[in-house]
């Protein structure tokens, strides 16, 4: 009876937390598809719209270049993905597995930069991208993002539990250290670089403060200045904003449930045969 009682309020914790989590966003989609904007404050609260409609999403995506918010919030989101994990496994891989003086120091001074917040360094970093002008451009709403202290520290921790014997059998078929790297502890730390790269695609496609700081021209504005600009366009019509929201949501839960069966560890990731 104690263990079932036990699982009962653990499960029962679980359902609160996850209801918790999901409830904001079960209204936010319920009010996209509302028709009447005195739905929304209606009580007792209408959960399901009486009439749904898709004309809120038709609405947002014919008086707004969403479209074009939607390409520039995906080409940045995969370039910074795709630099972060570049940087950070260059970084991580030395930290890990070579042997050299003053690797605790610098492994310190990248964890310490974690507990900066990224309101102090904003202001140099503005000035450096004025300088270099990246002023209104895509590499300059990246620049933040080209390398990140958590993605070298995670990636670290992966590459250490990478078995030595892969990396001693590649030293001796002539492996050289970037081949190494690349042929063997890139695919031995896959789950460890998905992770990275979600957290990274996630961080980078719900930016709002860098982007809005560094552009001021519209045609390189993101998602999330666009659903902002939403609020001046209509007047806080919240059917239109949260179905533009709603628009800015589901491609990162596309990229989630794509990549979320590559964070599980597998025997094979570690290159060990049971």
């Amino acid at each position: 009876m104690k263990q079932w009682l036990r699982l009962g309020l653990t499960y029962g914790l679980l359902i609160l937390l996850a209801l918790g989590m999901l409830l904001p966003l079960f209204w936010l989609v319920s009010t996209a598809f509302k028709s009447a904007n005195e739905d929304i404050f209606a009580f007792p609260p209408q959960w399901l719209p009486r009439e749904p409609t898709w004309q809120n999403f038709v609405t947002v995506w014919q008086t707004n270049p969403f479209g074009q918010y939607l390409f520039n919030s995906t080409l940045v989101a995969g370039l910074t993905v795709a630099c972060n994990l570049l940087t950070s496994a260059l970084a991580a891989y030395p930290l890990a597995r070579l042997q050299f003086r003053g690797r605790g120091v610098i492994f310190a001074a990248v964890l310490a930069t974690i507990m900066i917040p990224f309101q102090i360094v904003m202001i140099p970093l503005y000035i450096l991208a004025v300088q270099l002008g990246l002023r209104n451009t895509y590499l300059g709403i990246i620049l933040p993002g080209l390398a990140s202290a958590f993605g070298i520290f995670l990636l670290r921790q992966a590459f250490m539990g990478v078995p030595k014997e892969l990396e001693e059998a590649a030293r001796l078929d002539g492996c050289s250290e970037l081949g190494l790297w690349w042929f063997v502890m890139l695919p031995a730390v896959r789950p460890a670089l998905v992770t990275l790269a979600i957290f990274v695609f996630i961080g980078a496609w719900s930016d709002f403060l860098w982007p809005l700081i560094v552009l001021d021209q519209p045609e390189l504005y993101t998602l999330p200045i666009g659903v902002a600009t939403l609020a001046g366009t209509f007047s806080l019509d919240w059917r239109l904003i949260a179905a533009g929201s709603v628009i800015s949501v589901v491609p990162v839960f596309i990229v989630f449930l794509l990549l979320q069966r590559y964070i599980i560890p597998s025997a094979a990731a570690s290159g060990i045969k049971g």
